[in-house]
């Protein structure tokens, strides 16, 4: 288990491997993001997309899944996120690509009021088969500590 002493300012790690596809893209699009360039082909050719594009909250959803595939390899002592800063959506993702991801690690801190509590900003960056970045984010996320935390309560 990773704790938060563990973690180490500018450490990077690369992992996980989606492969998009059509069924699930347009599932996702009727589902939660119903817009014409991500429901058909005819709907994109006329966009910036040109074809069938996976929606950006899709291509969060997918991240997250690798991420939790990533925390199920090496297990960290995480207590859940504060949310995300900086998401941008750099290319279009398309079914058939794969996707990856490379996280670094910018900054720590411990909780000034819960001392079992630390504090993560991460830079997620997700590519392509294609070694071309599609995504980015800063995710911000809340990690066990060591010590005071082996007595706190569970999250």
């Amino acid at each position: 288990m990773r704790y938060f002493e563990d973690l180490a300012v500018g450490e990077t790690a690369s992992f996980g491997r989606y492969e998009v596809t059509r069924e699930e893209v347009l599932d996702f699009a009727r589902r939660y993001d119903p817009q014409p360039f991500h429901l058909s082909d005819e709907g994109a050719a006329d966009t910036h997309f040109g074809r069938l594009a996976a929606s950006g909250w899709h291509s969060c959803a997918m991240t997250m899944a690798m991420l939790v595939e990533q925390m199920k390899a090496v297990p960290t002592a995480s207590l859940g996120a504060g949310g995300i800063d900086e998401l941008r959506w750099l290319k279009p993702v398309y079914p058939g690509d794969t996707l990856r991801c490379q996280t670094e690690l910018l900054d720590k801190r411990k909780s000034a009021t819960k001392p079992h509590v630390g504090f993560t900003r991460q830079r997620m960056t997700v590519f392509n088969q294609h070694d071309e970045p599609v995504m980015t984010f800063i995710a911000n996320a809340l990690i066990r500590r060591r010590g005071d935390g082996d007595t706190a309560p569970a999250a």
